[in-house]
């Protein structure tokens, strides 16, 4: 538990906190704009159903295997070094993936922002940790963090729809640009620089553990979610496990561990931790057929999607903003609880939509869903921070941070290749038919008798993927409180 002094924070510190929240709002706005942006893209490069999948979720793998080793090397060269080397390179990667003219150039891209994305994340949170040393005001900015992050949520999808309407797809990754410039301008003269002056080199042979067990893992559970436990896929899983128990032996006999383990001892950090994860999971798998079926089902445009996915962002911000001050009058567990059951609520609403007569329902839907998930992210965050000082505060805003992007990736590529196998189930035609791999594939073709039964087996895939959602998010609202509660939680104060 961090003991450290405590200061109130000044002037500086709160201008400081508007600088972080640039690359925080730059991230949520390349997540938001990427899903509106898939329909163009699939018209211009022609991508695979594979290559698509890689092109949406490739970022975020990359991301959950380099966000510890970021964390980490923050804490040993400097948060604000790290933060502005990785604005660079991320302003660099979203150019190269602007005028990207392959999907094996966009992957690759994309690939290099997730590198790129990964020294942002821990780094700002960790610098909040250090500039907020009072407890209620670390609460308040870390809610405001969080809600910008969510605000670049509302911002996306309709500068960015409105955009895709006049401009060329890459128009979305453009947007990075002048925010990275931003940053890279304004972060020397607000942002003070912090390091763990007492943090050993960083391992490298502990980095190269770490992502041959997290990337061969990812990649078997990817292509068994597409194909099936072949044996390829099944050599990766091992592969991956049998590194990674080798990078959990390391951890525990080094003497500058990369990933302090002994945290994962105090039960309610693993449940706060789990929380996220179970969140990110389901609400990045079904916010991914929540885009195409506005678009592909529903018919409506870039500009039109993207203003009816508001509604599901405000409620997101209002949903953290209130969680600070709801967990002060009641247990934190309970709020996170509640809201979890309140976001599988909204999720079930899906399961009520038909084909193509469903926007109502599918945007009430995803506003409940995002409200009842808002105070996980800000309480969780706070949780996970306060487990450690503030010296330490990269790794463990990586942990945090590794384990969101390793949700929103994992649900993007298991709940769509879930809705893909319902979707050709049901759909049944020969391999190799364009509209037989993807409603996209039908929506090119034209046919309209062909297409309302794509449309049709595409909502089955989005009723059945919400039905597991639901039950997944319930089953850890139940386990979180439950945990949470065997012993006295510290107080999460309020924004």
């Amino acid at each position: 538990m961090n003991t450290e002094t405590t200061t109130r924070a000044g002037r500086r510190e709160w201008v400081g906190l508007a600088v972080l929240a640039l690359p925080t709002l730059l991230l949520s706005l390349d997540m938001s704009v990427l899903h509106l942006a898939v329909p163009h893209l699939a018209a211009d490069l022609h991508p695979s159903g594979s290559q698509l999948l890689w092109i949406i979720d490739i970022y975020g793998f990359m991301i959950a295997g380099f966000l510890v080793t970021m964390g980490t090397l923050g804490d040993r060269i400097g948060r604000r070094k790290l933060l502005m080397t990785g604005g660079a390179a991320f302003g660099l990667a979203s150019i190269a993936a602007a005028f990207a003219t392959s999907p094996e150039m966009l992957i690759a891209a994309r690939a290099v922002l997730g590198v790129a994305g990964a020294t942002l994340m821990p780094s700002t949170l960790a610098l909040i940790s250090n500039m907020f040393t009072d407890p209620r005001e670390r609460g308040t900015a870390i809610a405001v963090w969080m809600s910008c992050f969510m605000g670049g949520m509302v911002i996306g999808p309709v500068v960015g729809g409105a955009l895709l309407e006049v401009a060329h797809w890459g128009v979305v990754f453009l947007l990075a640009v002048p925010v990275m410039v931003l940053l890279l301008v304004t972060a020397p003269k607000l942002l003070p620089e912090y390091r763990d002056e007492h943090a050993g080199r960083l391992d490298l042979v502990s980095v190269a553990l770490w992502l041959g067990a997290v990337l061969p893992i990812v990649f078997g559970l990817k292509e068994m979610a597409k194909d099936g436990p072949g044996a390829a896929n099944l050599t990766a899983l091992a592969v991956g496990a049998v590194i990674g128990v080798a990078f959990v032996r390391r951890q525990r006999v080094i003497d500058h561990p990369m990933l302090d383990l002994s945290l994962f001892r105090d039960q309610k950090f693993a449940a706060a931790l789990g929380i996220v994860l179970v969140g990110a999971l389901t609400m990045g798998g079904v916010f991914l057929l929540v885009n195409q079926y506005l678009q592909l089902v529903e018919g409506l445009s870039s500009a039109e999607a993207g203003f009816a996915l508001v509604p599901q962002a405000v409620a997101v911000v209002a949903g953290s903003m209130i969680a600070p001050k709801l967990a002060r009058r009641f247990r934190p567990e309970f709020v996170l609880g509640f809201g979890m059951l309140v976001a599988a609520g909204g999720m079930l609403l899906f399961t009520l939509i038909d084909a193509g007569q469903g926007l109502v329902l599918l945007v009430l839907g995803i506003s409940v869903a995002a409200f009842g998930m808002g105070p996980q992210g800000v309480l969780c965050t706070e949780m996970v921070i306060n487990a450690v000082p503030p010296r330490k505060a990269g790794a463990a805003s990586a942990m945090s941070e590794t384990t969101a992007e390793f949700g929103i990736a994992m649900g993007i590529a298991l709940f769509g290749s879930i809705g893909t196998a319902v979707y050709r189930s049901e759909v049944d035609l020969p391999a190799g038919d364009p509209a037989g791999e993807s409603l996209a594939g039908a929506v090119v073709l034209g046919d309209q008798s062909l297409l309302a039964t794509a449309r049709e087996a595409f909502t089955s895939g989005l009723h059945t993927v919400a039905t597991i959602s639901a039950l997944i998010v319930v089953a850890f609202a139940v386990v979180g409180m439950t945990v949470l509660r065997k012993k006295p939680q510290r107080e999460l104060v309020a924004a």
